[in-house]
């Protein structure tokens, strides 16, 4: 079969594209014929092997997996022991560790779903680890109600895309920062209210949210408070960061300064769970989300589309279609 091999870790360019072996379902596992695998910002820190932490996980010195990619969807081809509730045929969803970039990869049983019918296999490939970070950041850390302000910096990106819709989904009145040439994109995904952030300064703009979902950091963490209401909650939510150990400083930076104010700063690491995807299935079913898809790639140029999100100035999501 053919997939995107990286031996090593560096840049896209460490990406080969190349014939392997298709891999063998074990117990609890079926084998999936990938229709299309999406490309998330952790791909990319998974393939670059930085912040040097990943390494802790994913390989000292080389990927473990040599195949990237987590988020895909297509056809069961085959199931491995223990497997009840898929059979051969069922088009499905979900994620796995690694392996998607491929023409097939063994996932888990229980990280798969039915894709919805309303939905093409590019759109269901685009939802997992996104939506999902949405939806477990807004309904379960922030608790989001009827009613609240909620305020999406990158509301037009993989995350902020789903979350501008998630929480209009949860009663909430929403407020999307994106650039000039985002704006119209994030009114059609349902906010109430667009800030241009290459124009305005939304901590300086004297407007206070119940929720903010910042997926883009740029500004000090005394800044965002300023703009968050005094019992609100603050996720900050973007994985870059130092060199060596990421995101983890500014992450015990707001676990301690939330003990001494009444705000609620919460960082968070989403976990993947099959009751949040078919939760997501339910809304794309109904169409309260859609996913927003950047644009797509075949599986030859998956570097073209790893550096295409590592340079951070994506509208939604991007695919690789197999």
């Amino acid at each position: 079969m053919r997939a995107a091999v990286q031996h090593c870790y560096g840049p896209p360019s460490a990406l080969e594209s190349s014939e392997v072996g298709v891999p063998l379902p074990g117990r609890g596992e079926v084998l999936v014929r990938v229709g299309a695998a999406s490309i998330h910002p952790g791909d990319s820190f998974i393939m670059t092997g930085k912040p040097y932490v990943v390494r802790l996980v994913f390989g000292l010195r080389r990927p473990r997996q040599g195949i990237p990619g987590r988020d895909l969807a297509g056809v069961v081809a085959e199931v491995g022991k223990d497997v009840t509730a898929l059979r051969p045929g069922d088009e499905v969803f979900g994620w796995g560790t690694a392996g998607a970039l491929a023409e097939y990869a063994c996932v888990r049983a229980v990280n798969l779903a039915p894709i919805p019918a309303n939905l093409s296999v590019v759109d269901a490939a685009a939802v997992p680890t996104s939506a999902m970070t949405a939806l477990q950041a807004l309904r379960d850390v922030a608790n989001v109600r009827p009613g609240q302000t909620v305020l999406v910096t990158g509301a037009s990106g993989g995350v902020g895309s789903f979350a501008v819709q998630i929480a209009k989904a949860l009663g909430a009145e929403v407020t999307g920062v994106c650039s000039t040439r985002n704006l119209d994109v994030v009114r059609r995904l349902g906010a109430d209210h667009v800030v241009d952030h290459t124009r305005t300064d939304f901590t300086r703009s004297g407007e206070c949210y119940d929720v903010i979902l910042d997926n883009v950091e740029a500004q000090p963490l005394a800044a965002v408070r300023r703009a968050l209401a005094p019992a609100g909650t603050l996720i900050p939510n973007n994985g870059r960061g130092g060199r060596w150990l990421g995101p983890i400083g500014r992450i015990l930076t707001a676990r301690v300064l939330s003990g001494f104010t009444g705000q609620r700063l919460k960082p968070f690491t989403s976990v993947a769970k099959r009751d949040d995807l078919l939760a997501l299935a339910d809304l794309l079913t109904t169409g309260q989300i859609t996913p927003l898809i950047d644009r797509t790639y075949p599986l030859d140029e998956a570097a073209d589309a790893l550096r295409h999100v590592a340079a951070g100035h994506t509208r939604g999501k991007v695919v690789v279609t197999v």
